[in-house]
Formats: C-alpha cells, structure tokens, sequence
C-alpha cells in the first residue's frame, strides 16, 4: 500500500515514522524547510514506548506531487485544512483512501465537498506529542492510540488493508465499526476540556479548586453531551464516566493543547472544535441559555483570535 502522510509534524511524524519503521511504503507530503530538516538529521522519535531514527524519510513537496496514493493520512490543524486540501489533492486517485485524523467533524464536509464521501473515512488518534527545538518529536506519555474505520460503519476491504499496515507497528492501531460515535466522544471531551481550560486559563485542578469550578466543567460537559444526542450519537455511558472521571480529578495537571497554543500566541481551532458544537446545538433548536457555558467559551477564544489578529498587523504594539 502506497502511503502519503501529509505533514511530518507531532501526529504524521509520530505515526508515519512507526509505519515507516515497519518498513511499510509511507512518503511525507512536508514543506521545504521541514524536507530540509528530515534530509539532515533523519525522522527521530523519542518516546518510552520504543525509540527510533530513521534517516533520510522519502519526502515530498507539494509541487513535485504527482503520483496517486492508496492511503492519504491528514493530521493537520483545522485552520491549514484548505491549504493542505491543495497540496494534497494530485494525489487522490480513483480508489483513494483519505484517514483524516482531526478533532470534531467540520473537516469532514470539506473533504466530501472537494473529494467525495465514498473517498473520506474516519479516524482519530490520542496522544500527546510535540517537536522539540532539534527537530525530533517526542511522545509525552504511554498513549499513542489511533483508529478508523468507514463512517457507516461495518468494515471493508481498504479499511481491513489499513489495519494490516499498522501489524506490528509501535501504536495502538485499531480498525472500528463505531468510528463516528467514537469520534463524537472524543469531540464532546475534548471541547470540554478546551473551553473549560481556555477560559479559566488555568488546569483541570486549578479549576476545581475555585468555587463553581467544577459545577461548570460538568455543565459544559452536559452541554456538549446534549448536542451530540441532538445529531444521533449519543455518548454511551462508560465514555460519560470517563470523561466526567478525568474532568474532575482534584489536583489534575490537564490542559487542552488549545490552552497551550493560546499560551504561546499561536493560531486556534476555534470555530472547528468549540464553535461548531455551539453552531451545531442552535441548529437543532437547543435553547441558548442550555448552551450558556458553551457560548462564553466560544466568545472568549474569538477574543483572543482577535486580539492576536490586532498584534499580527501591529507588531510591537500592546
């Protein structure tokens, strides 16, 4: 199977680089600074599950992209989806597969809308990764799970093909029949962690040990909860307990990576992640004082995407 992993970044380094530790036929859609990178010092993965360098990865550049691909694995944020969307695209052949590995489900109507669905699966992966200063991406913990699957579930052939890849890859690898309610618990978890995170700028614990902190978190967590019932995928109980289990552990270190992008005046996915659950529940007429707590989260991530707008075009200015 001939593989594009676009981007060699955090997610498509980490699990490109255990495909290619498998030997398996995987090439890194990256731009030039990154092909630089990976020419001179390899794709390096630090991790306590297994580490591993692999010099010289097969790289390719967008303009140099001209041959179709079986599989295209996208792990980029939301605000690069339309420019990888160009980058990618001479690659989508007939029976190409796409694995997007995004959070929340935007990403999905614009690949349809460019690809078609019959092309477009779902998938998600956890993990907590980064790149540090020399360039290597280092695991920051035991997680490194991702699954995918067809959106309607059941199985096939390409999606049996894919889980014969990752055989014997260092990753959890997972082909699912459920990938849609997965995705969705996933989604209403990770937009309750963000929005309580981003708001209260501080950790799941920090919140917890304010008053009413931990009366928010489980009311935005209902919140999120009520919309994804509203859109046919209610989450099933024991991902609820986890959720809740995981959001009001006293004394917890827990931040979104959306925090720590705010943190470091980086861009946010906050119209894929938080607003699109909020534009999401207005459509199915839930009332907006049951999507209150969701609603200032929101307006609060779109302050600050402005107010970093603001310096953008006036560097140097507070």
């Amino acid at each position: 199977m001939k593989i594009l992993v676009v981007g060699a970044g955090a997610i498509g380094g980490y699990f490109g680089g255990r495909l290619l530790e498998q030997k398996r036929d995987v090439t890194f859609l990256v731009r030039p600074k990154r092909a630089a990178q990976l020419a001179e010092t390899g794709l390096v993965i630090r991790s306590r599950t297994g580490d591993v360098s692999l010099g010289a990865p097969p790289t390719v550049l967008a303009e140099n992209l001209h041959n179709k691909f079986d599989l295209i694995m996208l792990s980029c944020k939301a605000y690069d989806l339309e420019n990888a969307i160009g980058s990618f695209a001479p690659a989508v052949g007939a029976n190409t597969a796409i694995l997007p590995l995004l959070n929340g489900m935007r990403h999905l109507d614009m690949l349809d809308d460019r690809f078609g669905k019959q092309h477009v699966l779902g998938g998600q992966c956890f993990i907590a990764a980064t790149v540090n200063e020399q360039h290597e991406i280092v695991h920051l913990n035991e997680a490194h799970d991702i699954s995918f699957g067809e959106r309607s579930g059941g199985t096939s052939d390409r999606v049996r093909a894919i889980a014969d890849e990752f055989k014997g890859a260092r990753c959890n690898a997972r082909l699912s029949t459920e990938i849609m309610l997965e995705m969705w618990e996933k989604w209403v978890f990770i937009t309750s962690a963000a929005g309580a995170t981003c708001l209260m700028r501080a950790s799941i614990g920090d919140i917890l040990s304010a008053p009413g902190g931990k009366e928010f978190i489980l009311g935005l967590l209902g919140e999120c909860r009520s919309v994804a019932e509203a859109e046919s995928y209610p989450p099933r109980e024991a991902s609820v307990a986890r959720a809740q289990t995981t959001l009001t552990t006293p004394a917890s270190s827990l931040t979104a990576s959306m925090l720590r992008d705010i943190e470091h005046s980086a861009p946010i996915e906050a119209d894929h992640i938080v607003g699109d659950m909020l534009l999401r529940g207005a459509e199915h007429n839930i009332p907006k004082e049951k999507l209150a707590h969701l609603a200032t989260a929101f307006t609060h991530l779109k302050a600050y995407e402005s107010r970093r707008a603001k310096a953008l075009a006036s560097p140097g200015k507070t």
